[in-house]
C-alpha cells in the first residue's frame, strides 16, 4: 500500500474536491482519495495496478495538474 499526498493549485472549491475524489477513485488500484480545498492538497492511497505515474496523467487530464 502507498501513500502519496501532492500539492494541486487548481482546487478552489467543493466542486473541485468531488471532481478529483470521484475521477481518481475510478482508477484501477486507487483506495482512497482525500482532497482539501483548503490546503489544496490530494492524499491518494493505491496499490498496484496503479502507479504515482498514472495518477499524475488522469490528474493532468482532468484539469487538476499536480504541483511540480
Amino acid at each position: 500500500m502507498n501513500t502519496v499526498k501532492y500539492s494541486v493549485p487548481n482546487i478552489n472549491c467543493m466542486h473541485c474536491v468531488h471532481t478529483i475524489q470521484s475521477e481518481v477513485a475510478e482508477l484501477a488500484g486507487v483506495q482512497s482519495v482525500k482532497a482539501d480545498a483548503g490546503n489544496k492538497q490530494v492524499e491518494i492511497v493505491f496499490d498496484a495496478p496503479a502507479t504515482e505515474e498514472k495518477i499524475k496523467a488522469l490528474m493532468a487530464d482532468i484539469k487538476y495538474p499536480i504541483a511540480g
